[in-house]
């Protein structure tokens, strides 16, 4: 598949199913990611997969973290957040690693692993895999993001879950980019 069609016809999938990636699919996947414009060539993203048994402890990792942070979430909240992770056969955690007082800027270092999720999605697209890009709460969770072994100051760009899509995702149309452009200001 050419890169426009990749781009004109990808979309995202919320319902996903057996199987996951397999090793191949997934090498080409963060292949692709590591491909990612990177100012300073920092290389901040980390990729952490998360599949089988591990997407339930994982599930309660997000709980934990979560509680931590709102100890007032009530047990529906919890167990949304606990089943989140079987929504798909894989997750793949996307996290910057942020050099601090770095000339490249903190947001720059996270700009390039939103990069490498648009890369990874639009291989996954090519190749027949189905993805969903999905942040929320635990995205911004400080006890999450130690609890996977990262510290504070570092950022999860966000929840990729990967799988064979089922039934058909719904197609958004093609806006048109006219009204999204606007002119330098007159001063």
């Amino acid at each position: 598949m050419d890169i426009l069609t990749a781009i004109n016809e990808r979309v995202s999938c919320p319902r996903l199913q057996e199987p996951p990636p397999d090793a191949a699919q997934l090498e080409q996947l963060l292949k692709a990611a590591v491909r990612a414009p990177d100012h300073g060539l920092l290389r901040p993203w980390r990729f952490i997969t998360v599949a089988g048994e591990d997407r339930q402890r994982f599930g309660q990792m997000v709980v934990d973290a979560c509680i931590a942070g709102q100890p007032d979430l009530n047990e529906a909240q919890c167990e949304k957040l606990r089943l989140a992770p079987l929504r798909a056969p894989m997750v793949l955690v996307v996290v910057a690693e942020i050099q601090v007082e770095h000339k490249v800027s903190e947001i720059d270092q996270i700009m390039a692993c939103a990069a490498a999720v648009q890369n990874l999605l639009l291989t996954a697209h090519a190749i027949g895999v189905g993805a969903m890009w999905r942040t929320g709460a635990p995205a911004l969770s400080n006890e999450l993001k130690v609890a996977l072994g990262f510290s504070p100051k570092d950022e999860i760009v966000g929840f990729i879950y990967l799988g064979t899509p089922c039934g058909s995702p719904r197609v958004p149309s093609m806006d048109d980019p006219a009204p999204y452009v606007r002119q330098l200001p007159h001063v």
